[in-house]
């Protein structure tokens, strides 16, 4: 079977915006649910929603922070969700479930970026449990609203998963912690839990995404020093942001998951990683940090993380139900 892998020539490109692809599109009626939808790219992408007539849910770790920014926003609901606490997680699903209402869109959009060693839950590598596990658990628990609408399910990656795969003998980098390393382990671990929950659900009407949004100044940089930034070249001495060559505004960086949640050019299709609001290319030979790496939609790894993110987080929604023990 040849691979989906391959661009599919979408009419849109690096600097297309969220509201140009969502041109001419009603969403008057959907529910998106997009984690952090209340700054840098999960903002313009709530913005850009509900323009076109959606409704969406923000849960957010800062609520207080989330109900400022989005002030004036129309058809936005904010609630409490911290994804580094799974206790928080399943008390989100569980209030949003008993609401009654199906989701159609899932952008799993927040996360944190090479900060300082720091360990959540039971001494877990943050990054890892954050940017993975918290969707991992959320998607999980809110799957009885996700399937019967035949929800699109977005997780953004970035082009940082070139910098590791999955660290499988060590994955909670208890030797040699390196910030990006572990970053880019995450964001391997987002394209990963898209596969293989694509593979899952798309007999269920359920389709699944991941992608880089870009290179944008956001407020995922905080935890990096300035004078980190200013020695990559991103901002001057007085924190001002340098233009440069490929980078996007936040308008451009969130077109590409809201392209990925409501365009019709992926219908039929699934599992594949996203850039520049089109199906990107598997990563050239040479090393150059474009494209998806084999082992980021690995079958076989994105099988491996879904067990071992079922066994941390203690749900799977696709589990087989437990029918007692045999007494015949």
């Amino acid at each position: 079977m040849p691979s989906e892998q391959h661009r599919i020539g979408s009419g849109f490109g690096a600097r297309s915006t969220a509201d140009d692809v969502l041109a001419g599109i009603d969403l008057t009626g959907k529910l998106a649910l997009v984690t952090g939808g209340y700054s840098g790219l999960g903002l313009e992408t709530t913005r850009a929603l509900t323009k076109a007539g959606a409704r969406v849910v923000v849960p957010a770790r800062r609520a207080a922070a989330a109900h400022e920014a989005l002030d004036g926003v129309d058809g936005v609901e904010v609630d409490a969700l911290d994804l580094g606490d799974l206790d928080s997680v399943r008390a989100f699903a569980e209030r949003f479930l008993a609401s009654g209402r199906t989701i159609d869109f899932v952008i799993n959009n927040a996360g944190i970026m090479a900060c300082p060693e720091t360990r959540v839950g039971p001494g877990w590598e943050a990054q890892f449990a954050t940017n993975h596990l918290g969707h991992f658990a959320l998607v999980n628990h809110l799957w009885p609203a996700i399937e019967p609408g035949g929800a699109r399910v977005v997780s953004v990656s970035s082009r940082g998963h070139h910098f590791a795969g999955v660290r499988w003998d060590d994955i909670d980098w208890r030797r040699g912690y390196d910030k990006w390393e572990a970053y880019g382990q995450a964001k391997t671990a987002n394209v990963l839990f898209a596969v293989h929950l694509d593979r899952l659900a798309r007999d269920r009407g359920v389709r699944a995404f991941s992608l880089h949004p870009g290179g944008i100044l956001t407020p995922l940089q905080r935890h990096l020093p300035r004078a980190e930034m200013v020695a990559s070249g991103w901002i001057d001495e007085d924190g001002n942001p340098i233009p440069q060559e490929g980078m996007k505004t936040p308008e451009q960086g969130a077109a590409t998951q809201v392209w990925a949640a409501t365009s019709t050019r992926l219908d039929g299709l699934g599992g594949v990683y996203l850039q520049d609001c089109d199906i990107a290319e598997p990563a050239p030979a040479d090393g150059e940090r474009t494209g998806v790496k084999a082992y980021a939609i690995d079958p076989g790894q994105a099988a491996r993380l879904w067990e071992l993110s079922a066994q941390r987080t203690g749900v799977n929604a696709f589990a087989a139900p437990d029918t007692g023990p045999d007494r015949s």
